[in-house]
């Protein structure tokens, strides 16, 4: 079945999640829980810490599930 990546946004950054390529390692939500929750929908809450942790944590994602970048503004 073919899904489409879910994507979380603030002022900084875009998070996006593919699930058909996550490997369930759930380092993303044992390392920065505050972040990535595993019982609260939506998952991902990018307000649950610094821009600069959720950035290392996505980086860390063993399957690339999770990927960044970032929001510029327009001028």
């Amino acid at each position: 079945m073919k899904t489409t990546p879910n994507v979380f946004s603030n002022n900084d950054i875009t998070v996006t999640y593919n699930p058909c390529e996550c490997i369930n390692a759930e380092r993303c939500a044992k390392e920065l829980s505050t972040v990535f929750r595993q019982t609260v929908i939506p998952w991902i809450n990018l307000e649950g810490d610094s821009t600069e942790k959720i950035i290392k944590q996505v980086k860390k994602c063993p399957s690339g599930a999770l990927q960044f970048h970032v929001n510029k503004e327009v001028a």
